[in-house]
């Protein structure tokens, strides 16, 4: 089965090209793409920028609106894939098994959110994918000004909108 793919189109920065590993993360995958198909991401925003770490979205829109989501899907970061740069993983609470619609790409390789055991330090962040097209736009996103937003931290100060998420 060859791997499905995302374009995600930001507004005022461009479009990113996002190959997901249904093989090695089948559940993150399906839970990525079934969110993509009913048109969850568009008009999210990436929430959460941190240069030299990871930028995160598909939770909330404009204005810090949290949005519903479906129920957590089980953690697959044991799966091999590492959180080196320009790959997709899905973000989580600090219950390991509690990730949901949001994800972040990461914008340097980050060895530390990787699983190391089952265990609630040792689970890490599961990998699904990679920018392959587009990484000049995930840079340009990483570069954003960003400050405090009510309790979040990271916010960019101009919102960096999913203007659309498609499957090719």
């Amino acid at each position: 089965m060859s791997n499905p793919q995302v374009e995600m189109t930001i507004a005022g920065h461009g479009t990113i090209t996002i190959e997901l590993d249904a093989e090695k993360a089948p559940k993150s995958t399906e839970n990525f793409l079934n969110y993509v198909k009913n048109g969850f991401y568009d008009g999210t925003i990436f929430h959460r920028v941190i240069k030299n770490f990871m930028v995160q979205g598909g939770g909330f829109t404009a204005g810090m609106q949290q949005k519903t989501t479906d129920k957590p899907i089980e953690n697959e970061a044991n799966n091999g894939l590492k959180n080196d740069k320009y790959t997709l993983a899905m973000a989580r609470t600090s219950d390991p098994h509690s990730a949901t619609a949001q994800f972040f790409i990461n914008v340097v390789d980050n060895g530390f959110l990787n699983h190391t055991a089952p265990t609630a330090q040792g689970w890490g962040y599961a990998v699904f994918g990679k920018v392959v097209k587009g990484t000049e736009i995930v840079d340009a996103v990483k570069g954003v000004q960003t400050g405090r937003k009510g309790f979040h931290d990271d916010v960019p100060k101009d919102d960096v909108i999913i203007e659309k998420a498609v499957v090719l």
